[in-house]
């Protein structure tokens, strides 16, 4: 019985691809149209574009052309090729600009890129166009009801880039690169003044101002120890009750002696 099964269905699934291969060269667009939407159902997303590509070819100005290019986006979208995903709705955006699905399309476009956004110790020039595609869907559709979710994207990508400056301030530190550590802390402290790392970066500038003032030659140690120090003011002032102040305490003084 088992067998009997597996020949049987091994007989529909050949008589499946070949009706399919038929359909795929006939010129039946009617039938390639109910077919397509068919497999799309169907999650057979990979079959569905092919014809959903030969529907819109035929007929680019018909409601099923554009029916059929917006799915040809929307089942990349599925099968993750989140590229060619945004290639198509960018371009659904360009041929069909008073549709519909305006606001959905706008929408998918930026979760595009929200998923083609990497892990943040990788380079984040995808993350930053991921941000900007959701500002840009938040600027023009401002009362969607999406809004709320795309402020906790942003939110979300905006964090992984503080994450990837907050291990770069970190790098710097951990290999004693004095000045690099002190220049991107600082700049870090500029665009994140509200960061949870804001302490610890904070504490790292002026670790390392303090070793660049010890190890610089002699006509910048005056410039360099009086900026050690106005930095670890404003970080006492801060954080006053920093488990760092002792240790950087301990920094001023040896300046102060020298």
């Amino acid at each position: 019985m088992l067998k009997i099964i597996q020949i049987t269905l091994y007989l529909l699934l050949l008589t499946a691809c070949s009706d399919y291969a038929k359909i795929v060269k006939g010129s039946d667009y009617s039938q390639k149209f109910v077919t397509a939407n068919s497999l799309y159902d169907q999650k057979e997303f990979d079959k569905a574009i092919v014809l959903y590509e030969q529907i819109y070819q035929h007929a680019p100005k018909s409601g099923e052309g554009e029916l059929s290019y917006y799915r040809m986006a929307q089942s990349y979208y599925e099968i993750e090729d989140y590229y060619m995903a945004q290639y198509y709705y960018s371009s659904y955006m360009q041929r069909f600009p008073y549709s519909n699905k305006s606001e959905e399309v706008l929408f998918m476009i930026a979760m595009c890129s929200v998923k083609n956004s990497p892990e943040h110790s990788l380079d984040q020039t995808e993350t930053e166009l991921a941000i900007s595609n959701v500002q840009q869907f938040v600027d023009r559709f401002p009362g969607s009801y999406l809004l709320d979710s795309c402020n906790m994207i942003i939110d979300e990508l905006r964090f992984k880039l503080e994450q990837k400056e907050y291990e770069a301030v970190a790098l710097y530190d951990r290999t004693e690169n004095y000045k690099a550590a002190v220049a991107s802390g600082e700049l870090f402290m500029e665009h994140y003044s509200r960061s949870s790392f804001l302490e610890e970066v904070h504490y790292m500038v002026v670790k390392n101002s303090y070793y660049m003032t010890i190890n610089s030659i002699e006509s910048k140690k005056k410039e360099r120890s009086a900026q050690t120090t106005e930095r670890f003011r404003n970080f006492a002032i801060r954080y006053a009750n920093s488990s760092y102040l002792k240790e950087l305490e301990a920094y001023i003084a040896t300046l102060e002696k020298k």
